[in-house]
């Protein structure tokens, strides 16, 4: 039988405790064995001025990850060419692992522009996505898809965005990041302009 991996893309600028708190939902309540947070280093729906590097991204994912079993950071996007287009990652990674099943997880925020994806119909044919809700956003057309799975993980209202915006107006943010990423964040300055 295929290991099933789940991968939570996104851009993690940065991780925090509401992404976890997500990949810990899923990884305890889905038949997936293991949640790769799949870094993505340049999203082509997003702006690439308000993005720290994906290194230091990367950093963070590693060290909020650190001791954890069953979700495990992945800079497989580093390796591709970028942008990051999904399609080709998981053409790649279906390649590279051909002993693994792969899912695709995202926020019904995410899926909401799921039609812009390049390729975005193989996507759906080829692969499970596994939507988990956001504030505002449901799936639409799409409830009863063989191979959309909804998740009905808590709802988190937390953001990067919001986390960047806080940190820039010198707010205490220690709580909605781990402690460790919290700490990197601090003692690099990161975020602050």
């Amino acid at each position: 039988m295929k290991m099933k991996v789940g991968l939570y893309f996104g851009s993690f600028n940065p991780v925090h405790i509401g992404h976890l708190a997500i990949a810990n939902y899923i990884t305890e309540y889905s038949d997936l064995s293991e949640l790769w947070f799949v870094l993505s280093p340049q999203n082509p729906l997003k702006k690439k001025n308000t993005l720290l590097d994906e290194f230091e991204r990367f950093k963070m994912v590693e060290l909020a990850l650190a001791d954890d079993e069953k979700i495990k950071p992945s800079d497989i996007e580093f390796r591709l060419p970028k942008p990051s287009f999904t399609i080709d990652t998981l053409t790649y990674l279906k390649e590279r692992y051909p002993n693994y099943e792969f899912a695709i997880i995202l926020g019904a925020d995410n899926f909401n522009s799921f039609h812009k994806w390049k390729n975005y119909e193989e996507i759906l044919k080829k692969y499970q996505l596994y939507v988990y809700p956001r504030p505002g956003y449901n799936i639409g057309d799409f409830t009863n898809h063989p191979n959309i799975k909804e998740i009905n993980a808590p709802i988190m209202e937390i953001s990067s965005s919001f986390i960047r915006k806080s940190i820039k107006e010198e707010k205490d943010v220690r709580y909605f990041l781990p402690k460790a990423v919290y700490n990197y964040i601090n003692d690099k300055f990161l975020y602050r302009n």
